[in-house]
């Protein structure tokens, strides 16, 4: 821990925060010693994972613009948000429509903290602190009770948080689960670390290797394949291209070429319940 550092009250610094290493690969400024420290000794074998934050904020912005204006959603439900940084979602979907609805959830008090700074003033946005594990705080949490209405099409997002529940914590329940929350017309966005097996056998070491040192400094992460992450959708109906690289779904040609591992080990994708 570096000298000097300090955090809200609740925000422990001794140990990294999946948020907080998020903030860091991004280039925020929202984060401390031992998360750039879980950071780097990703990036020693991986180096491209500032690139791969990059293209996860990009691909966040080009699903909230289809949700907003394609879909015509009034109303997004994010899920494992991160700590606040440029282009968040109430922002995108804000200039399209400044009466969309947003709820931000997450169980890191920093992200708390920020969000409820950033949205003093904010009548269309909220934040809660909640775990994903605990769908029933969240459903009851009067600010998503407020926001948010369950029997009308709502934008759920789930992206980089799946992957940072454990196999013997039932991600795919967790994730039925919140499906069956969603009104027919709703839509699911996901994106995930993911493992591309034998098809690119040196890239899938790299993966299990990086897997490693998450669990290692930050107790998670989990690099999936691509079936296991489409199940996560159900049965509702993927949108195309599919459960694709990130920089695959939509381009808008905002940003550069990634180097291969990174392209090859996060994907995503939005599907509708019909």
């Amino acid at each position: 821990m570096g000298s000097g550092e300090s955090a809200p009250v609740g925000v422990d610094i001794t140990r990294p925060s999946i948020a907080r290493v998020y903030d860091f690969m991004i280039g925020g400024k929202d984060n401390f010693a031992v998360d750039r420290q879980a950071a780097e000794m990703a990036l020693r074998i991986t180096p491209d994972g500032p690139e791969a934050g990059k293209a996860s904020r990009a691909f966040l912005r080009r699903a909230v613009r289809h949700l907003v204006a394609e879909a015509g959603i009034t109303q997004i439900l994010d899920i494992g948000s991160g700590l606040p940084t440029q282009g968040n979602v109430h922002e995108i979907a804000h200039e399209v429509d400044p009466n969309i609805r947003v709820v931000y959830v997450d169980n890191d008090p920093m992200v708390l903290a920020h969000g409820r700074a950033l949205l003093a003033d904010a009548t269309t946005t909220t934040v809660v602190q909640a775990d994903i594990r605990d769908l029933d705080a969240i459903v009851n949490a009067p600010e998503v009770r407020s926001f948010i209405d369950f029997d009308q099409p709502v934008g759920l997002l789930l992206l980089s948080i799946l992957h940072h529940l454990q196999d013997e914590e039932d991600p795919g329940q967790i994730a039925a689960q919140l499906r069956a929350l969603l009104a027919p017309g709703s839509y699911l966005a996901i994106s995930h670390f993911h493992d591309p097996g034998e098809s690119l056998p040196v890239i899938s070491r790299e993966a299990r290797q990086v897997e490693k040192i998450f669990n290692e400094t930050l107790g998670t992460g989990r690099w999936r394949t691509h079936d296991e992450i489409l199940a996560y959708f159900g049965d509702f109906e993927v949108l195309e291209p599919g459960l694709v690289p990130l920089q695959e779904w939509h381009p808008d040609g905002s940003e550069g070429p990634l180097q291969s591992h990174t392209y090859h080990t996060f994907v995503g994708g939005l599907a509708r319940k019909r």
